[in-house]
């Protein structure tokens, strides 16, 4: 009898996309995630389709793209939560201090918002905003907050930022991004009360 091959289940990456000026590196970030074999599933705000459309977003990711909160869908589960047990990670690439600052403090007003609070799987943040945002009290303390709660942050990059200004707060490199989100998909998952 021949021995069988049982291909692996591609990974879902749900990736969300906040209204910075990077949004439009998302696109080339879902076309980089699905050459590692890697099933995208974008989640934008309002304010990100100021900057990219959805039609983009679905055309490269060859899913639905999610935005609006009270938008009908085919099923009867409320979307966030379709979103949220779809996840093998969420990936918010790139994320302003806004939404940072709204998943910090359990806010849930959108349909991105509430994917985070309502997934179980690892969430990546790579932040992209001005570097006085970046560097703010309100904004640092908002990351510690959300790394003490097991959210994995990839270090902001430096250089030349999109109002004109140099510093730090610009959307990571797209390949660092990926070996963060690389790693963090390579750790065991440890559920609450199991010993490793």
């Amino acid at each position: 009898m021949e021995a069988r091959i049982i291909p692996k289940r591609k990974l879902n990456i749900v990736l969300g996309v906040t209204g910075s000026i990077a949004a439009y590196k998302a696109a080339e970030l879902i076309r980089l995630m699905q050459r590692k074999n890697w099933d995208v599933s974008v989640v934008m705000t309002a304010s990100a389709a100021k900057f990219v459309t959805m039609l983009t977003f679905q055309t490269l990711s060859r899913n639905p793209v999610g935005i609006g909160l009270f938008d009908e869908t085919d099923g009867w589960h409320p979307e966030h939560i379709t979103y949220a047990d779809r996840a093998d990670l969420l990936l918010i690439a790139p994320c302003t201090a806004n939404v940072i600052a709204k998943i910090a403090q359990g806010l849930a007003d959108d349909l991105l918002t509430c994917t985070a609070l309502a997934t179980k799987a690892p969430v990546v943040i790579a932040p992209a905003m001005n570097d006085n945002m970046w560097s703010h009290p309100a904004t640092v303390a908002n990351v510690a907050l959300l790394q003490s709660r097991g959210v994995t942050f990839v270090e902001v990059g430096s250089g030349e930022l999109a109002c004109g200004r140099e510093g730090q707060g610009r959307l990571a490199d797209l390949e660092d991004i990926l070996a963060v989100v690389g790693t963090v998909l390579r750790k065991p998952v440890i559920k609450k009360g199991v010993k490793p």
